[in-house]
């Protein structure tokens, strides 16, 4: 492969016509050299890192330096180099893979080789035939760009016949464009976090960042310097050992890459879809999970290479191990910490205990489906298996100091137990009183006062309550009263519920009509 030869003088004159701006088909006009001669030159000129004015400034040595004076290719050495530009151009996305270290282990190789200028130069040019970016050389495994796309899919409900739009949701891994997309309810916190789980176990593996866009249910607060991630999102990087990495705002740059791979999909994904009706979120997300396997396995001919295939040889072995088990939502809520050494969550109506040094404090209270953490002021002072029982009281026993462990046996089993063994009128109330409250910590308490009275009134309590099973409300107070008023004892021997003695300040029922 021969190029025209080329004096310097020519080439001067080449460099003075680009810098004023004129076109390389004026200078093949002005000069008399072949157009593609001046392609070329124009391109070499591009790769040298250095402007027109820079170029010219240099000396003649200076120039046959950087274009030498007779340009002929020896092809076999030519043929031998470009066929590792594939190879490279895989090794470049490797982390720590350099040019320099390619060139080097090609100089082992072939001794003869080409020098690291000359190297550059033509791996550059090979780059820009196929349309590779120089600058812009995505590492394995280093990112995952998410993002939803601007149209929206469409599903039939079958009873009423109305269309109902669908989010679609889309993950890249840059560096070997391998691509995850589904379709969601919508963009809101769960179905976001529902997506990335799922994205990620596509992928088998966990980059070292995730890139996305502003979204509500990702960032709190967006910044183009410091976005604000939401709870949810910290938490979710924690579990799968990750950073989140927003795109700046006001900067679409940050995201071309995802923005590039929806255009994609469209016309691989959505155009097909568009010939198809679909009737729920599953049949058209199996669909598309077909759809999908077509795309990451068609062969990209600039590359002579599948999305697949590049994700499995440069992209799968730098991915972070999956934990586990996948990522829960968590709900955050605040609470205080009540004076029996529990907190109160209003979500499922029980407690759970907290060391009992920080009675009266402030905390928050982080919980998902399995498990109900605590913590004070960032440090986790609690951990429990979540029950969904109502006025349960989860503890552990090292949480309560010792005036407190009397508490720990509480429920509405050991406050029956303890009222049998007084007497069955006062079991019979205490069950009413327990199926009345549907506050676990108020009626224990008052179940308690109930069976303290046995140790003023022993002989009386179990009339007391007799009398006040017909009642339509129960309480402490009340058998309290009786007891105090003496009100079981003028009725000791009619058993039935006191009536009201007659006095001035009854109206009486004329009084209303």
């Amino acid at each position: 492969m021969a190029r025209k030869r080329v004096e310097i003088m020519l080439l001067k004159q080449l460099l003075l016509l680009k810098s004023q701006g004129r076109s390389n088909r004026r200078c093949e006009q002005e000069l008399g050299i072949h157009r593609n001669t001046v392609n070329y030159y124009v391109q070499l000129f591009s790769s040298c890192g250095l402007s027109y004015q820079e170029l010219l400034s240099k000396d003649e040595a200076s120039l046959k330096e950087f274009f030498p004076h007779r340009m002929i290719y020896d092809e076999d050495r030519y043929n031998n180099l470009s066929a590792y530009f594939t190879y490279f151009q895989k090794e470049l996305k490797k982390p720590g893979c350099t040019r320099e270290v390619l060139w080097k282990a090609y100089l082992e190789k072939h001794p003869d080789g080409y020098r690291y200028s000359q190297f550059n130069e033509h791996f550059n040019r090979w780059l820009n035939k196929v349309k590779i970016s120089g600058k812009l050389t995505h590492k394995a495994g280093d990112k995952m760009y998410v993002d939803y796309t601007g149209k929206k899919l469409n599903i039939v409900n079958k009873q009423t016949g109305e269309i109902e739009e669908l989010e679609v949701f889309v993950a890249i891994l840059p560096a070997s464009q391998y691509t995850y997309v589904e379709a969601s309810r919508s963009q809101k916190k769960d179905d976001f976090i529902g997506s990335m789980n799922r994205a990620l176990s596509y992928f088998g593996g966990v980059p070292k960042s995730i890139v996305t866009d502003n979204l509500k249910s990702a960032v709190k607060k967006s910044s183009k310097y410091e976005a604000v991630l939401n709870k949810s999102f910290r938490d979710f990087a924690l579990h799968y050992q990750t950073t989140i990495n927003p795109t700046r705002a006001y900067s679409p740059q940050d995201k071309a890459l995802v923005e590039g791979a929806v255009k994609l999909v469209y016309q691989r994904i959505f155009y097909p879809l568009s010939k198809m009706t679909f009737f729920s979120i599953e049949d058209i997300n199996t669909a598309i999970k077909k759809l999908l396997k077509d795309y990451n396995n068609y062969e990209m001919s600039r590359i002579e290479s599948s999305r697949k295939e590049q994700f499995i040889d440069i992209e799968k072995p730098f991915l972070g191990a999956l934990p586990a088990t996948i990522y829960e939502i968590k709900e955050y809520r605040r609470a205080k910490v009540q004076k029996m050494g529990f907190i109160y969550l209003s979500k499922d109506k029980n407690y759970y205990s907290v060391p009992y040094r920080y009675i009266g404090q402030h905390v928050e209270v982080q919980y998902n489906a399995d498990t109900v953490e605590i913590y004070y002021q960032s440090d986790r002072i609690a951990i429990h298996k979540r029950s969904y029982r109502k006025g349960a009281y989860i503890k552990q026993d090292e949480h309560l100091s010792s005036s407190h462990k009397f508490y720990q046996d509480w429920s509405p089993e050991y406050f029956k137990k303890l009222a049998a063994s007084i007497g069955p009128d006062v079991q019979a109330y205490i069950s009413k009183l327990l199926e009345q409250n549907t506050y676990p910590e108020v009626v224990y308490k008052q179940c308690l006062g109930i069976i303290h009275l046995k140790s003023e009134y022993p002989e009386r309590l179990n009339f007391a309550c007799c009398m006040a099973l017909n009642q339509p409300r129960y309480s402490y107070h009340i058998i309290k009263n009786i007891l105090i008023n003496k009100m079981d004892i003028k009725n000791e021997k009619s058993h039935d519920i006191p009536q009201i003695e007659a006095h001035k300040n009854i109206r009486g029922k004329n009084y209303y009509h």
